[in-house]
């Protein structure tokens, strides 16, 4: 008898919720065939099985979470055929699998509710039990609240967690004033949730208001996008944006960094990541395009645009959207004169966009009104770190990039 398991679900992910099973007990399987479908926080995977047999007990069905290593199905090795030598003893282990690849959107399978997970490494539950501590007493420090040795080690010695627990209040029967309806929360929403909670709890976040005249940038974006499309680009004013901030990011490092309290030391990254976050059917996503300072736009935009295909399809893989440095949130395609985006933590920055419009502003030279377009942007930031007059000096530094087209080309 052999045990089927679940794969590794890569750095930072922790568990998995099954929304397919794709085998059935009394079937087959070989080493490296998918077997199950899971939905992380970011992502739909299919699962490859890490032996072969036949399944005669499955121990998993949609909707179950499970974690790296559990044992999800009993197989009964496959026996050799009458007159088949045995195959002989390997002489050293097998390969890795394959990594689970991604796949499109299955159907919503039910979630069940009242579980809680912990989140923290082998190394970090090996160290809890020599030192006696009780994890789901701790609050971690990480993303999705995730606990590091230090936040173990910080319990032992204070007897507390290093954040507040969130609250959770209880709400009050809604069925009593009319029918309801309960639907279970996607993998992406619920991360989305402690994301932002988390978030909102860490960062003390400031909002800068601006407004970009983006006339002559409009201009040649327009006659610019059949060349882009030539090279199999949509030229978009997000990808122009990407070149932009760049620009800012190196110009101004203090917005590319990160606060180590620990340490009490600021992070500054020689790297420029930008994450862009992308609205799809399934909630909102963040895909990281990597090293935009060293890429042109019509490249930029191009990679955009696969990213973008790529989250709406559930198709990213969970590294494609971790090592930002920075986040563009750009709602202009869908309308709005302003928004205070939520800092991506432990970013120290943000940078929302809304939809520009035609406005009249006046020419002190023609004393006269004329039309220009013009778009409305915010920053929020971490005012930990960032004051306000750098984050207006940000501000003005992105508007005038996007309002002389050729300073682009020096500063990017």
């Amino acid at each position: 008898m052999a045990e089927l398991k679940v794969p590794d679900l890569g750095d930072n992910v922790t568990s998995a919720v099954v929304v397919g099973v794709l085998i059935k007990e009394g079937d087959t399987v070989s080493e490296g065939q998918p077997v199950l479908e899971l939905e992380t926080d970011k992502a739909v995977m299919e699962a490859p099985a890490l032996a072969s047999g036949t399944v005669s007990k499955l121990l998993v069905k949609p909707g179950d979470e499970v974690k790296s290593g559990q044992v999800i199905a009993v197989l009964k090795e496959a026996q050799p055929s009458p007159g088949e030598a045995e195959p002989p003893a390997k002489a050293s282990a097998p390969p890795p699998p394959a990594p689970p690849r991604p796949v499109g959107p299955p159907s919503p399978a039910p979630v069940p509710a009242g579980r809680r997970l912990i989140p923290a490494a082998p190394s970090v539950r090996r160290l809890a039990r020599e030192m006696g501590v009780d994890l789901r007493a701790v609050v971690g420090s990480g993303p999705a609240y995730r606990i590091s040795e230090g936040d173990v080690r910080r319990f032992a010695a204070q007897g507390q967690s290093p954040l507040p627990a969130p609250l959770v209040s209880k709400l009050p029967d809604f069925a009593q004033f009319g029918p309801v309806r309960r639907e279970a929360m996607s993998g992406v929403r619920r991360a989305t949730v402690r994301s932002m909670a988390q978030a909102w709890s860490l960062v003390p976040m400031v909002t800068h208001f601006d407004k970009a005249d983006i006339t002559q940038m409009e201009a040649w974006r327009k006659r610019l996008a059949p060349r882009a499309e030539q090279r199999g680009a949509k030229l978009t004013m997000t990808a122009i944006l990407l070149k932009a901030l760049a620009a800012a990011l190196k110009a101004f490092p203090k917005f590319n960094a990160s606060i180590d309290t620990e340490r009490n030391e600021i992070i500054y990254k020689d790297y420029i990541h930008i994450g862009v976050a992308v609205d799809t059917p399934a909630g909102l996503l963040v895909p990281v395009i990597r090293d935009v300072d060293k890429k042109g736009i019509f490249t930029l935009a191009a990679e955009l645009g696969s990213v973008a295909a790529k989250a709406r399809e559930r198709k990213l893989a969970p590294e494609e959207m971790q090592g930002a440095s920075f986040t563009l949130s750009n709602l202009g395609g869908i309308g709005g004169t302003g928004f205070t985006p939520i800092v991506n933590w432990p970013e120290v920055a943000i940078l929302g966009v809304s939809r520009s419009a035609i406005e009249p502003v006046w020419n002190p030279e023609k004393e006269a009104f004329e039309p220009r377009q013009i778009m409305p942007f915010s920053l929020s930031y971490d005012h930990r770190l960032i004051d306000g007059a750098d984050a207006a000096r940000f501000c003005r530094f992105v508007a005038e990039l996007l309002e002389e087209p050729v300073l682009l080309g020096f500063e990017g």
